[in-house]
């Protein structure tokens, strides 16, 4: 088909029909210059609808393709460049070359012809058809002028038909652009009335919904009438409160609350409008009423997905923890991939003072989120968490939806302190109801005795903290994501002493930072010589005494600076509260250094064996646990196995008693990795071969002689780092472990793995030359 050069006017959210006449604005530089140049030429244009009508200059991709050529038949400028254009639609077209003219829109264009051959039978069926829809269509409230459908009716070319009434009652742009681009009449005749017949039944569906809510309208307005009397007649009596349930009826309609649920308040409210303000039972529907529309159902803080800030806020506030902080930054970085707000639970476990508290408020402010706390221990009542039913006397919601009310936000940082220190007795099992709490599966529906509707909890981060897992329940350790909190270093205290325990302690006795300045050296003796554990709670104590006998020297000078160095401490604190036992890292027969894990950190063990005169009998002193007396029992066993081995006749075991001794016996000890150590004080007692000082061990060890596996290494380095102990025995399957050591500690302690107690006393027994 021959094409025609022909100014193009790319319409935005219209498509222009053939016989269609069209008012259209042109206000962009290039559609008011193809007007005029259409003006100056044969008047013709075509016109064309934009895929996307929020592009301002369309090239050939942004265009559809099939339009219509229409005549000018008249052009008004308006205010400023803009002109306005009255325009007869002619034929279809179709824009083979869209020019990329920088004056003005234009493009090569050849007329589309339609499909001409159908039956004459056919196409009145398909116009009687759509001319039944259309009329149907009127019925229905649709205004659709009374000439078009006249017009129509005296119609008989199919493509003309479909195109009137395309015009007349379609409204959606693409479904406009496809008639347009159906060149056979039969068939646009076929979607137009597909798409008129399921116009009609939605309206049909329409007119009947409309009927229904009338006939509920008028219902509920009866309804309406029939309560105001009642409340009248009550008001009259003297027997209600109207303005309060008319307040609590607006507080439920305002809060958002599911439809389950404000259907229980409004039905529980009916009941409380008919009872007397003075009824036992009123006052306890009006609290279950007033906590239900507290609650917050759909408010939430819009959590900060900022990883650099959040980044900050944790480093600012806290030294050290690096896998909380990276947890943390994780979480951050999947809510900004993911819509899904629901929150981890996370379980801090770690001796006391390292900050498991403290850093949930951080994380709470890091994310831009409430903070709640509720602490566990102690705790054995089922109903503290689940609340009692309305039932009781005194009936009140759990502590759970309590501080959910006071969050006033369904996605705050709730933290269960000392999860770990929950107990049971006849009135019910917390941990079990923690269950459901703590379980992401389950937790979207919360139930409270008192609430007695679910509550979706799903949005909560749930942060707990613990002292040790043993405490936890199997089934609810196994509904939490453990990240371990280890003690801190030497150097860690003293970052954490400088950076937030001295300005903490300065604000709470009333100084300014440089008021009073410590050094470091200072710091560290009081560190190692004054304190003695794995967090910094008694460091910020001691802090804040040196601080407050500081405050009576600062008033009595005059307020000037004071700096504190080493030879000051003694007259602030008074004397070291704990010396290195340099005792401990002598040579010696019968004595060995082991290292035991505990919840409040790693320690040092001395063992001592002495040998005497007896019947053969081993006594076990120190408040030995079952674990490691059966740890002693094998130890004494392997050694009597390979008595051989030292020269040792078996009338030596008849003949002596083996007293084995752990000081600090008001201490409870227990746990199998003392195995080796005992074994090796042991055998030190019965060679007279001295053991090393140095050096410290931990291993479990079997009658066969191999040393296994043991849990804690990061804690048990620590505490022989503290105690000046610079070699370490360790069983070799732990040797994966030592990458959890922190670096500072790692670089000045030697590990030696072993596999078996022969290595163990290769490298401790002090042989002399």
């Amino acid at each position: 088909m021959a094409t025609k050069k022909m100014m193009i006017l790319p319409l935005r959210g219209v498509v222009v029909f053939p016989n269609m006449t069209v008012n259209v604005e042109a206000v962009r530089k290039k559609a008011v210059s193809a007007v005029e140049e259409a003006m100056a030429t044969d008047s013709l244009v075509m016109l064309v609808s934009q895929k996307d009508p929020n592009v301002k200059d369309p090239t050939g991709e942004d265009i559809f393709t099939v339009g219509t050529i229409a005549k000018i038949k008249q052009m008004l400028r308006l205010p400023g460049e803009g002109i306005r254009i009255v325009a007869q639609g002619i034929t279809r077209g179709r824009v083979e070359t869209f020019y990329e003219d920088k004056e003005n829109f234009c493009g090569e264009v050849s007329e589309v012809e339609e499909f001409s051959e159908f039956e004459l039978i056919e196409a009145e069926a398909h116009i009687r058809m759509v001319l039944g829809e259309l009329e149907m269509f009127a019925k229905n409230g649709k205004k659709i002028p009374v000439d078009v459908i006249n017009a129509v009716r005296k119609m008989r070319a199919p493509g003309l038909v479909a195109d009137t009434v395309a015009a007349a009652v379609v409204d959606d742009m693409i479904k406009r652009q496809e008639l347009l681009e159906a060149l056979d009449p039969i068939d646009r005749l076929e979607k137009l009335f597909s798409f008129l017949n399921n116009e009609n039944q939605i309206l049909s569906i329409e007119q009947r919904v409309r009927g229904r809510v009338k006939t509920q309208m008028d219902k509920a307005q009866r309804d309406y009438y029939l309560h105001e009397q009642i409340k009248a007649i009550h008001h009259e009596l003297g027997d209600t409160d109207e303005s309060l349930n008319d307040e609590l009826s607006k507080r439920i309609k305002a809060s958002k609350m599911p439809a389950e649920v404000r259907k229980k308040a409004e039905k529980e409210l009916l009941r409380m409008s008919k009872m007397p303000p003075a009824m036992p039972e009123s006052s306890i529907l009006r609290a279950y009423i007033e906590t239900l529309v507290d609650l917050p159902w759909k408010k939430q803080s819009e959590d900060n997905l900022d990883l650099d800030n959040a980044k900050e806020i944790l480093d600012r506030d806290h030294y050290g923890m690096h896998k909380v902080k990276e947890r943390i930054i994780e979480y951050l970085a999947v809510r900004a991939l993911s819509n899904s707000m629901r929150g981890p639970v996370i379980c801090f476990v770690g001796p006391p003072g390292v900050g498991k508290t403290s850093i949930a408020k951080s994380i709470a402010e890091a994310v831009n989120r409430k903070f709640v706390r509720m602490s566990l221990g102690g705790l054995r009542d089922e109903a503290e968490i689940r609340g009692h039913r309305r039932t009781y006397v005194g009936a009140m919601p759990g502590r759970i939806i309590s501080l959910m009310k006071q969050a006033g936000t369904v996605n705050p940082v709730f933290l269960f302190d000392e999860i770990d220190k929950m107990a049971s007795d006849y009135k019910g099992d917390p941990a079990s109801a923690m269950l459901e709490v703590l379980d992401p599966e389950q937790n979207n529906s919360f139930r409270d005795n008192f609430l007695e509707v679910p509550y979706d909890l799903s949005n909560v981060m749930f942060i707990t903290t613990a002292n040790s897992l043993e405490g936890i329940p199997g089934p609810l350790r196994d509904r939490m994501e453990i990240i371990e909190l280890s003690s801190y270093t030497d150097v860690e205290k003293l970052h954490i002493a400088q950076r937030h325990l001295m300005l903490k302690q300065l604000k709470e006795n009333g100084m300014a930072k440089g008021d009073v300045t410590v050094s470091d050296e200072a710091m560290l003796y009081i560190i190692n010589n004054y304190t003695r554990e794995a967090g910094v709670r008694s460091l910020e104590r001691q802090i804040g005494q040196l601080l407050r006998k500081c405050a009576c020297k600062f008033v009595k000078n005059g307020r000037n600076a004071i700096s504190v160095g080493l030879n000051d401490l003694e007259e602030l604190i008074g004397k070291p509260k704990y010396h290195r036992d340099d005792i401990m890292l002598e040579n010696k027969v019968g004595s060995a250094t082991g290292l035991a894990w505990t919840s409040i950190g790693g320690e040092t063990l001395e063992i001592d064996v002495t040998v005497y005169s007896g019947g053969g009998e081993l006594l076990l002193t120190g408040q030995l646990g079952d674990v490691m007396k059966e740890s002693a029992r094998t130890a004494f066993s392997l050694i009597r196995s390979r008595a051989d081995r030292w020269n040792i006749t078996p009338e030596f075991f008849k003949e002596k008693d083996f007293h084995i001794h752990i000081p600090e016996g008001a201490t409870p000890k227990d746990g199998p990795s003392a195995g080796v150590t005992l074994f090796t004080s042991m055998v030190s007692a019965v060679t007279g071969i001295a053991v090393r000082g140095d050096t410290a061990m931990t291993g479990e060890i079997t009658l066969r002689g191999r040393v296994l596996a043991i849990g804690g290494l990061k804690e048990k380095s620590l505490a022989a780092y503290r105690g000046g102990i610079r070699r370490i025995i360790i069983p070799k399957d732990n040797l994966r472990d030592i990458e959890d050591v922190p670096e500072e500690v790692r670089q000045n302690i030697e590990y030696i793995a072993v596999d078996n107690v022969d290595e163990v006393l290769d490298n401790i027994l002090k042989k002399e030359n």
